[in-house]
C-alpha cells in the first residue's frame, strides 16, 4: 500500500520539495477512503476537518449559490490531485464542497494529526504552507486572466 500511497502523493503540489523521509512521516498519518458515485465528501462552510488526495476517481468542487442550488467550480480526476486544503488554513471551514462523480479512493490526512507533524518538523510545515501559498498566488493570478478577458468582452459589446 504505501508504494501506491506515494506515488500518488509525488505530483501532489502541497509535498513538493519534501524529502523522502518528509513524505514518510505524512504517509504514516494517512488513510485510504473508498467512495461511491454520488457521496459528498464534505460541505461548504463545515469544520474542515481533513485534506484529500485523489488515488483513483473523479472529485467534483462545488460552491453554494442558494440554499438548493451548488454551481460546478472544478472537476479533479488525476492521482495527486487534492482538495480541502482549508484544512490548513484558519479558521478551518471548506470554502467548497466536495462529491465523488464517479467510485474512487481518496487519500485522507487528518487535520490535527498533519498540524500535529508541521509543528514538530518545522522543514514540513514551511514547505506544505510554501507550496499552497504558490498554488493560491498562481491560482489568483488565472483567475485575474479570465476576469480580464471577460472584461474586455464585456466592454466591447457595450461599445461596438
Amino acid at each position: 500500500m504505501t508504494e501506491v500511497i506515494l506515488m500518488n502523493f509525488r505530483p501532489c503540489y502541497l509535498f513538493d520539495d519534501l524529502t523522502d523521509k518528509h513524505v514518510n512521516q505524512i504517509i504514516s498519518i494517512t488513510r485510504e477512503i473508498t467512495v461511491k458515485k454520488g457521496q459528498r465528501i464534505f460541505t461548504e462552510d463545515e469544520e474542515a476537518t481533513a485534506l484529500y488526495i485523489i488515488e483513483e476517481g473523479t472529485v467534483e468542487l462545488m460552491t453554494k449559490i442558494e440554499d438548493d442550488f451548488e454551481m460546478p467550480i472544478t472537476i479533479l480526476r488525476n492521482p495527486g490531485d487534492c482538495f480541502g486544503t482549508s484544512a490548513l488554513i484558519e479558521p478551518h471551514i471548506y470554502s467548497l464542497s466536495a462529491r465523488c462523480v464517479a467510485d474512487g479512493a481518496l487519500l485522507g490526512i487528518e487535520r490535527s494529526a498533519l498540524q500535529q507533524l508541521m509543528m514538530k518538523d518545522h522543514e514540513v510545515g514551511c514547505t506544505i504552507m510554501r507550496n499552497l501559498a504558490q498554488h493560491y498566488l498562481d491560482r489568483l493570478k488565472q483567475t485575474r486572466q479570465e476576469l480580464k478577458i471577460h472584461f474586455r468582452t464585456l466592454f466591447r459589446s457595450v461599445h461596438s
